[in-house]
């Protein structure tokens, strides 16, 4: 076998091939994805752990100042193993640092701490101020036990109305009804939350007046108190004259809130501040990958592993794949006296190929027998009919025989005997090829059938009957449908004593033609009946002809029911007689159109 054909090179060139396109494809996405990464993200260091952002948040929105963040840098630098910095926004002055390092000067920050102007990108929201600021809302301990016990007489409420219902205290301590998953108050009708829910308390009413007046002047106008009211949740509505406000106008509301929101928590949170998060030793994040020349010696030198383990691999797979492959061929080159069964070691396609080809010998030794059965069972067949005309021909020439009328009757009938072993082979052979052919034409069933009673009747003393399901007319051969039946007829009264009688019935029903031939003779054993449709099969086992016939009329019978697209079956019960059916799919002529 050429080298480029062999399976375990093909299989050797396309592991390769594909471990050389995983490798280049894996290293350049590397590359491409580490330096856009570090192009993006020197320096920030917290994407990687935005706890550090959101802590430093938290304590910004609940301090005046920095005075005490020490601690809580410290801590969280423990936690990361990371240098936390933190610096004010204009000289970057140091307010916080968990370990010493070089100057940060120059250092791009790693974001700007700052309540009131929250960093969307890491906060995954779209909230402008820390909701943790509470500032002036920040309720007393008895507005708390009151609200608190409002909320829960509407969960109650709404847990009695099959409304699943949670509670959510903000920052300054306002709680608030809601439904697990969401972040809106639960508006419902039979189960409302109450003034007490709804209402500004006494620690809020005059923050919120406040905050009214400098939402107003952010407006430029005075005119709008009566128009605009902004709730305990800082969410502004109009009055009776301005129900449904425009689009811009009610934007323009909304960020004059958050504008004035702003200006007044700013007294009660810390100042932005510039935050850091750096590695320890560097002391700046650094891209810590280029495409340096040891960088690319590194590369390579993992490709090259790489490939050098597909190639082991590959060569110990493929052997492992071919070394049965090559057993298989083996087998089958064997003569077929010499052939031997291969053992089916494994349960993959290999083990399948393995149990197809022990069945393709199987049936080979069969098929090579029935080839040695069907050449001694045409010569014997054969041989009888020229044996006898040999023998009578040596007598006649010798004068042992008279050349008279009988003489050449004999040597007729063994000739007509010798033609039909011919007819019957050549048909078998036809049908074998696929090369046997029917001509369908519109036939009366009654006088085909009849045709075949009548040329069997009275050659022996068994009774014919024909019983037709009326006169109906199909499209069939009627010339091998005679050579069908007649096959089955002639087989039934070789086969029924003197005495006995033979039936051919017929009927069409449902586009199919059923024609079945019984008879009251002998019968057929179990044993035997499967194998009654075999070429040259005889239920005598002496082979004699005394029963007459070649042993090929079933067999035949049974090739021109499946030229029609049909079957035939038999039943049999010995003693009492067999039945031989044909079923058949008929078409019904077409009837010209009247003139």
């Amino acid at each position: 076998m050429p080298l480029h054909r062999s399976l375990i090179v093909r299989l050797l060139a396309t592991s390769i091939l594909v471990a050389i396109c995983a490798t280049v494809t894996t290293a350049w996405l590397v590359v491409q994805s580490t330096t856009r990464a570090v192009r993006q993200e020197q320096g920030r260091s917290l994407t990687d752990d935005t706890s550090v952002y959101d802590t430093l948040l938290g304590y910004a929105a609940s301090h005046k100042d920095w005075s005490e963040v020490g601690p809580v840098v410290a801590g969280r630098a423990r936690a990361l193993g990371r240098r936390i910095t933190l610096t004010t926004t204009q000289d970057r002055q140091i307010i916080a640092d968990s370990a010493p390092g070089p100057s940060l000067a120059d250092a791009r920050p790693s974001a700007t701490v700052d309540p009131l102007h929250l960093d969307g990108k890491l906060t995954g929201g779209t909230q402008t101020i820390d909701p943790r600021a509470a500032g002036p809302y920040k309720l007393t301990s008895t507005e708390r036990r009151t609200l608190r016990a409002a909320a829960d007489k509407q969960v109650s409420c709404l847990t009695k109305a099959g409304i699943a219902a949670e509670i959510s205290v903000a920052a300054n301590g306002r709680p608030t009804v809601r439904q697990p998953g969401t972040t809106t108050a639960i508006t419902y009708p039979d189960c409302p939350a109450g003034p007490d829910l709804d209402e500004p308390t006494k620690t809020e009413e005059p923050a919120l007046d406040q905050l009214t007046t400098m939402t107003l002047a952010c407006l430029g106008t005075n005119n709008y108190r009566a128009k605009i009211y902004i709730g305990p949740d800082f969410t502004s509505m109009f009055g009776e004259s301005e129900k449904t406000p425009s689009v811009a106008r009610a934007k323009q509301v909304r960020a004059c809130v958050v504008e004035s929101r702003q200006a007044q928590l700013k007294p009660y949170v810390a100042p932005a501040a510039l935050l850091f998060v750096t590695d320890p030793a560097a002391g700046t994040t650094q891209p810590t990958f280029n495409l340096s020349r040891a960088n690319l010696t590194r590369i390579a030198a993992v490709t090259g592993a790489v490939l050098l383990l597909a190639i082991l691999i590959t060569v110990l797979v493929g052997a492992r794949l071919v070394r049965p492959l090559r057993t298989l061929t083996e087998a089958a080159r064997r003569p077929v006296e010499d052939q031997a069964r291969v053992p089916v070691t494994t349960n993959d396609e290999i083990g399948y190929l393995a149990t197809a080809l022990n069945d393709l010998a199987r049936r080979r030794e069969q098929t090579e027998q029935q080839r040695r059965a069907m050449v001694s069972d045409v010569a014997h067949e054969l041989r009888t009919p020229l044996t006898n005309m040999r023998t009578w021909l040596e007598a006649a020439q010798d004068g042992l025989a008279p050349t008279d009328p009988q003489l050449l009757a004999l040597l007729l009938e063994e000739t007509a005997l010798l033609q039909h072993v011919i007819d019957d082979l050549r048909d078998l052979a036809a049908a074998d090829a696929d090369t046997l052919r029917i001509h369908p034409e519109p036939t009366y069933i009654n006088d085909a059938l009849d045709q075949v009673v009548e040329a069997h009747r009275g050659a022996t003393g068994v009774r014919l009957t024909l019983a037709c399901d009326g006169d109906p007319e199909v499209i069939v051969d009627p010339v091998r449908l005679r050579q069908l039946v007649g096959n089955l007829v002639s087989n039934a009264v070789r086969h029924t004593p003197p005495g006995g009688s033979v039936t051919v019935r017929s009927r069409v029903t449902g586009g199919r033609l059923t024609i079945s031939v019984a008879d009251t003779g002998v019968g057929i054993a179990p044993d035997d009946l499967p194998k009654v449709f075999d070429r040259f099969w005889r239920a005598d086992g002496s082979r004699s002809r005394h029963t007459g016939g070649s042993g090929l009329g079933l067999a035949i019978a049974r090739k021109l029911t499946e030229a029609h697209g049909g079957t035939i079956s038999a039943t049999s019960t010995v003693g009492a007689g067999s039945t031989f059916t044909v079923t058949m799919p008929v078409t019904l002529p077409v009837s010209p159109a009247p003139v």
